[in-house]
């Protein structure tokens, strides 16, 4: 190849290259970051915002919102983010000095408010069009995209509460009596179980509590006692053995278990021991 025509290869090499660097970082600046306090809002805007936004999660799944601790990086996450997408739940007490450190004039606030437990598919359903007007709120030019986008999510929803229901009607669920976190208990009502006492939290479960419950448990001939994963796990294990019941632990948000980083995958997950825990 001659010196002239190995430059102007060169020179259009590196102009295709810049190019394409300029594409991928144009495209990676038009995204819509969003910042999400849990894993449940933040597979939500990922499943509505699709390739339109970049999600930062801020509390790990496993972990109970109200135990919470800002970190410095945190902090920096939020100055530079579009969106900060909060349930409005007691235990967010962190969120208005979190945001005044941000110090991020061009940050909007919304709460997804949705009463009852994010597991149930109608509640689901419900944060997803919440969560569709958030985004819209903030990139108006994509509303359009963004509601097609909760529908399609919607109808996903529905076909999965259809073959859960399918299978709890096959387990004759309704027949079994259980003692539950009092943060499952919704939940668990969805589900047909017959939930016939509740506890706050292991931090409620004093000796006067644990003998109402224990008492409770035997006049209703409880068989199984769940506890909340995000709460910390087996809390009332001993009130299980005490009754001859089995226990389990169920979680309210994706990725609280292994392997179920999708709402889908969570609630699969929870009414997989359900039901493996009914089994006779």
């Amino acid at each position: 190849m001659k010196k002239g025509c190995f430059l102007t290869a060169c020179v259009v090499a590196i102009s295709l290259i810049t190019i394409l660097l300029t594409g991928c970082s144009t495209a990676s600046a038009a995204k819509l970051k969003v910042v999400t306090s849990t894993s449940l809002l933040a597979y939500i805007t990922q499943q509505v915002g699709s390739d339109r936004v970049e999600v930062i999660n801020l509390i790990p799944p496993a972990q109970h919102p109200g135990n919470f601790n800002v970190r410095p990086s945190d902090v920096e996450t939020l100055a530079s983010a579009k969106l900060f997408l909060l349930h409005g739940w007691p235990g967010e007490g962190y969120a208005d000095k979190f945001i005044a450190s941000a110090n991020n004039p061009n940050l909007t606030v919304v709460k997804a408010s949705v009463e009852g437990n994010w597991m149930i598919p109608s509640i689901q359903a419900t944060a997803a069009d919440k969560v569709a007007a958030a985004l819209s709120q903030v990139d108006g030019k994509n509303n359009s995209a963004y509601g097609k986008s909760a529908e399609q999510y919607k109808q996903r929803i529905a076909a999965k509460e259809t073959e859960i229901k399918a299978k709890l009607q096959k387990a004759n669920i309704a027949q079994v009596n259980v003692i539950a976190s009092q943060r499952q208990a919704d939940f668990l009502q969805w589900t047909g179980l017959n939930v016939v006492a509740t506890y706050t939290g292991p931090n409620a479960l004093n000796p006067q509590t644990v003998k109402e419950l224990v008492d409770k448990g035997r006049v209703a001939k409880v068989t199984l006692v769940i506890d909340n994963l995000q709460d910390g796990k087996d809390a009332c294990k001993a009130i299980a053995e005490e009754l001859g019941a089995k226990q389990i632990n169920l979680s309210n948000f994706p990725g609280g278990f292994s392997n179920t980083e999708t709402w889908e995958k969570a609630i699969d997950k929870n009414i997989e021991l359900i039901l493996v825990s009914i089994v006779k």
